[in-house]
């Protein structure tokens, strides 16, 4: 989609909010509007508040799918404030300074092949560092503090991270290059981690939860057996 289709797009859609406003009388906030005026007025920290809100809301949503409550019954855990401050202050700068070096290197190539190339430099260069940054993060969270336990964290959830990208970052890729204009990729591609990344962190959190009855079903099995044999 060129830039001419995209300004008549948005500037026919604006038409229409603005005569439906008229008619009924009502003012209507284009809150979509607001958003990618900001995101063009201050794109860094418009994309830091919205990856640190998306990063907190999505441990509070996993947590609430798997069950996963705190002491006190809350899905609020330990874990929501550092995921926000991850997102924030890690996150969205990574995100904003690779996205926008990727932009540039293919600015004004709109052919087939340099959009292909894009998805490949993307998901060959931009995706292992964020990644790999995304896992040492969450070691830390998680608790590791030698680096030896975040290089072993990294090791082994690369691959099966790398796996999930090359399969949902070339589709995001291209949905991006073909309607949205350049300073929203990174809040795109943000939602679309947000949807991905609950559904891992969700699921790892059951199979933690499963592992956790497991192994309480078994010490008390071996427990009584133990007081069995003694009697």
């Amino acid at each position: 989609m060129s830039s001419e289709t995209r300004e008549v797009i948005m500037r026919e859609t604006t038409n229409m909010v603005s005569s439906s406003a008229k008619s009924t009388g009502i003012r209507s906030p284009s809150y979509i509007q607001v958003y990618l005026r900001e995101l063009q007025e201050n794109p860094l920290r418009t994309k830091m508040l919205t990856s640190g809100a998306l990063s907190a809301l999505q441990e509070v949503l996993a947590s609430f799918i798997a069950g996963d409550r705190n002491r006190h019954g809350s899905y609020f855990t330990p874990r929501v404030p550092k995921m926000a401050v991850y997102g924030s202050l890690i996150s969205a700068p990574l995100g904003h300074i690779l996205v926008t070096a990727l932009q540039k290197a293919f600015a004004g190539r709109t052919s087939t092949k340099a959009k292909i190339m894009q998805i490949l430099v993307s998901n060959l260069i931009v995706s292992p560092i964020q990644n790999t940054v995304y896992l040492a993060c969450m070691a830390v969270i998680a608790g590791a503090r030698t680096s030896h336990q975040i290089r072993a964290t990294v090791k082994a959830g690369f691959m099966p991270v790398m796996k999930v990208a090359w399969c949902t970052s070339p589709i995001a890729l291209i949905i991006a290059q073909k309607f949205l204009p350049p300073h929203a990729w990174v809040p795109f591609f943000n939602l679309v981690a947000f949807v991905v990344g609950t559904y891992i962190n969700a699921s790892t959190k059951k199979k933690r939860i499963t592992a956790i009855k497991k192994k309480k079903y078994y010490d008390k099995k071996d427990e009584k057996d133990y007081y069995v044999r003694r009697d």
